[in-house]
């Protein structure tokens, strides 16, 4: 079975596992972009998930105005269309927050942080399939949680029982993605995202790393976010774009 195809099953079977969990408030809104925007991700996967990788970049969770719109990992929509080059229909959450609509593509709200994600990888490697020769850029958790104001609540905030048989699934479905994929290192986009690589990859043969995290609600990420990556991955030994 080609490689997208069994990562397709494999988010097939993590959704099934995550329509059993309930979320208590705080949260009254949960959005799971890999059904409404299933079409845009499945176009993600056959593009760019063919082939082995060599580095594997998670993130923490969708952001409201990337994955969850596009259903593409830090998918800010102008990088989503003009860098990764995909564009597809997105339907609807069956709960839509009416503060937090999704609007696809059609949405004119930019997510800083993919913007800042996508935007290194093509300055630094040019094209998309230059950037995925190598690498793949992937989100721990599917799942974006909203308060009744419509602000995010991040997994981590999530109370232990909740969280427990959500990274629980999540766990799985991370060690699956990287046993398909094979590659050397997978690198945390943030430090959340690197504990629970750390955590679900125990006693495998890959390297675990991290990066800043590019989101603007970050100090260190607005003094210049693409130079502090570009170090943290030098300092790993990984090179950050095609070599001169």
């Amino acid at each position: 079975m080609a490689l997208d195809d069994v990562l397709a099953r494999a988010g097939g079977t993590l959704c099934r596992r995550l329509a059993d969990l309930t979320f208590a408030a705080p949260v009254t809104h949960v959005y799971n972009p890999l059904e409404y925007a299933s079409r845009p991700h499945r176009a993600y996967l056959r593009k760019y998930a063919t082939t082995p990788k060599r580095v594997v970049f998670v993130g923490m969770n969708p952001g409201p105005y990337g994955m969850a719109q596009t259903g593409i990992p830090f998918g800010e929509i102008c990088s989503v269309r003009e860098f990764l080059q995909i564009e597809e229909p997105v339907g609807q959450p069956a709960k839509e927050h009416p503060k937090r609509p999704v609007l696809g593509f059609g949405c004119l709200r930019k997510e800083v942080s993919g913007a800042r994600l996508w935007g290194a990888f093509r300055d630094r490697y040019g094209t998309a399939d230059d950037f995925f020769r190598d690498h793949f850029v992937a989100n721990y958790c599917p799942l974006v949680f909203m308060e009744q104001s419509g602000r995010n609540r991040t997994p981590d905030k999530l109370p232990e029982h909740e969280r427990v048989p959500l990274y629980q699934a999540c766990d799985d479905h991370l060690r699956k993605l990287v046993s398909t994929l094979g590659p050397e290192w997978v690198i945390g986009v943030g430090k959340f995202a690197e504990g629970r690589a750390r955590h679900a990859l125990a006693g495998r043969d890959v390297k675990i790393g991290s990066v800043l995290h590019p989101s603007p609600a970050s100090p260190l990420a607005n003094r210049g976010w693409v130079s502090q990556a570009e170090a943290q991955l030098q300092a790993l030994g990984l090179p950050f774009g095609v070599p001169s």
